[in-house]
């Protein structure tokens, strides 16, 4: 078992010892002990620390502590507000019981001497909060993480990934998931990192780069919507895959800069029954994801592509998805088109909400993002063109 491990599950232990036990029984005494010695060892190989809390998930740093996944005391801390740890320096064992009292006291929603805000004011090394929600003003108890987050791996990985469905017809998910993972962390941290999340540095990055966005966006609406923890992660891995038939497109026509010839246009709108084929065929549970993969560019009128001959609702992670897609498609630069101002695509948005969108989809979109405004506004540097109705090449 990792040192991060270990320190948790004594932590866990020493919660749960701290509720059966008076503070003066010794067996408090011997739990906290338990719980900061494999603290210190991890502090005397870097004194700062950091552990976030997600659904059933724990990420000591960067990376996933994976003895710990679906550990029940993930969920438990999240749902008392602790989403997140952070040391500073190397902490003292009488900071690491003042930390336990005040995560009991969350816990067990019991009155202590102190507020959060005066347990946060005190000196210590130890910080515990929530992780920044976009567009809300953090309380003083809940600091928002400030992670260091190039995405450069997560990257690679999609594009590895990428490269084994179209090569292998074989889907790693385990590597989406972990890509997954670390959005989910960065999109809680940096908020720099949101919109847009990554640039393209060629335009044969796209289905890689359009891919991770819009499996970031697609989390921060389903938690603005209020979705349960597990369904946002659920709707990020089916954002990261809602392309995957893409990889089968020549390149030649993904980035052709002209009008797209019939032909041309026919393997483009065979891309959606192509993901759901290759998802439903990996063997892994991805019902959600292949047919969100099947559903993203359905209008809500019933318009778009594949053409159904009933029009239907399409599931609720889809209508999300087919907004995200939209949003980053036309925010980046394609050799077809001009990149739009983050302005001018949520305006299109909230215009078409009802024919092209879910009306209930794309308000909560405009309103996600007016929050945001003024963290994305200094990105704008692109003038908005004439609107087409809908993304060129799909």
């Amino acid at each position: 078992m990792s040192d991060a491990a270990r320190f948790l599950t004594a932590f866990a232990q020493a919660l749960a010892t701290m509720v059966l036990y008076e503070e003066s029984h010794p067996a408090r005494g011997r739990a906290l002990d338990a719980a900061y010695r494999p603290l210190a060892d991890l502090q005397a190989r870097s004194p700062r620390q950091t552990f976030t809390f997600l659904d059933g998930e724990v990420v000591h740093g960067s990376e996933p502590v994976r003895e710990l996944k679906g550990w029940e005391w993930s969920s438990r801390l999240v749902a008392a507000g602790v989403q997140r740890l952070e040391l500073d320096e190397a902490a003292t064992r009488e900071e690491l019981e003042e930390l336990l009292e005040d995560v009991l006291a969350r816990l067990t929603v019991s009155p202590t001497g102190d507020s959060p805000e005066t347990r946060q004011l005190r000196h210590t090394r130890i910080r515990v909060g929530a992780v920044g929600v976009r567009g809300e003003t953090e309380a003083p108890d809940a600091p928002v993480a400030s992670l260091d987050y190039s995405l450069a791996e997560e990257v690679d990985a999609v594009r590895w990934m990428h490269e084994e469905v179209r090569l292998r017809r074989e889907l790693p998910l385990a590597e989406a998931e972990a890509v997954v993972r670390a959005l989910a962390v960065a999109m809680h941290g940096d908020q720099r990192l949101i919109l847009p999340l990554l640039r393209l540095r060629d335009h044969d990055q796209y289905t890689t780069t359009h891919s991770m966005n819009v499996a970031v966006l697609s989390m921060a609406m389903a938690e603005f919507m209020g979705y349960a923890p597990s369904d946002v992660r659920a709707f990020g891995v089916a954002g990261l895959l809602h392309d995957l038939g893409k990889v089968f497109i020549p390149a030649d026509i993904l980035n052709k800069p002209g009008k797209l010839t019939p032909q041309e246009r026919e393997v483009i709108n065979r891309h959606p029954a192509d993901g759901a084929r290759l998802l439903l065929d990996s063997g892994e549970r991805l019902e959600m994801a292949a047919v969100v993969a099947y559903e993203h560019h359905l209008m809500h009128d019933g318009g778009g592509y594949p053409h159904l001959h009933y029009c239907r609702g399409c599931h609720s992670a889809s209508r999300i998805a087919h907004v995200c897609d939209v949003y980053d498609a036309l925010r980046t630069h394609r050799p077809y088109r001009g990149a739009w101002t983050s302005a001018a695509v949520v305006e299109y948005i909230g215009q078409r909400a009802g024919t092209e969108f879910d009306p209930d989809v794309a308000h909560a979109f405009v309103r996600m993002m007016q929050q945001w405004e003024p963290r994305f506004a200094e990105l704008d540097d692109v003038r908005a063109p004439i609107r087409p109705a809908s993304p060129e090449n799909g």
